[in-house]
């Protein structure tokens, strides 16, 4: 069995200012790397085996803060990263009913093959719900495969937290959501194999005990 510490990133200005992030490489504002500090230290004396993040660098700066009191290195796997929004990156969530009406509506009414529409260069680069659950769930089939009996934080995005919770909790890809993914919270989960079937099981979800404030930009 695996213990996974999903944890999402501390805070980025495009947060407080609720601007999508979803690929775009965006870093830590202060009180983010104060979030990341004092997630470390919240973490000092549990015993993890493995830390991994996110490529993007939100989730490194946040990752990094716990490998150095970890003593470990930080294995970097782009397989976490957010879900890529398209044409939706860098924009105000605020304004974007308003600019594309019709793939707005998709996204919130969780619609499993929707597709965001095309990138600043034309490009239909964002993922539908469904390619991300896939991702994500192979990601998760890889810790299993290679971290078995370890106990694994792993530093992502709070889509990837969402998707996370979906999976362990066996809802259906248009299910409407459920729970906040806050800024440098810590999520448990137990991660199993037996018979070649995969199970994940949700333990404990969005301890932020250890701050004073965080932030879900994305409402319900």
């Amino acid at each position: 069995m695996i213990e996974l510490l999903l944890i999402r990133h501390g805070e980025t200005d495009w947060n407080v200012a609720r601007r999508l992030q979803g690929n775009m490489d965006i870093g830590l504002n202060d009180n983010g790397r104060q979030q990341a500090r004092a997630l470390a230290m919240a973490l000092r004396d549990e015993a993890l085996d493995v830390i991994v993040s996110s490529d993007l660098q939100r989730a490194v700066q946040t990752a990094q803060e716990i490998a150095t009191l970890q003593n470990l290195p930080c294995q970097i796997n782009p397989q976490w990263r957010e879900r890529s929004f398209g044409g939706f990156e860098g924009e105000l969530i605020s304004t974007l009913e308003q600019r594309y009406p019709a793939e707005y509506a998709a996204w919130r009414a969780h619609e499993p093959d929707s597709q965001f529409p095309a990138n600043a260069q034309g490009v239909f680069s964002g993922e539908t719900i469904r390619q991300f659950t896939a991702r994500i769930d192979t990601a998760l089939k890889d810790l299993s495969a290679h971290h078995a009996g370890k106990k694994i934080a792993v530093i992502a995005h709070g889509g990837v937290l969402e998707c996370a919770y979906r999976i362990a909790m066996q809802l259906p890809l248009n299910a409407p959501r459920e729970v906040t993914m806050k800024n440098a919270s810590i999520n448990r989960f137990e991660l199993s194999t037996s018979q070649n079937q995969h199970h994940f099981r949700l333990v404990q979800w969005g301890d932020i005990s250890h701050l004073d404030t965080a932030l879900d930009e994305i409402t319900r």
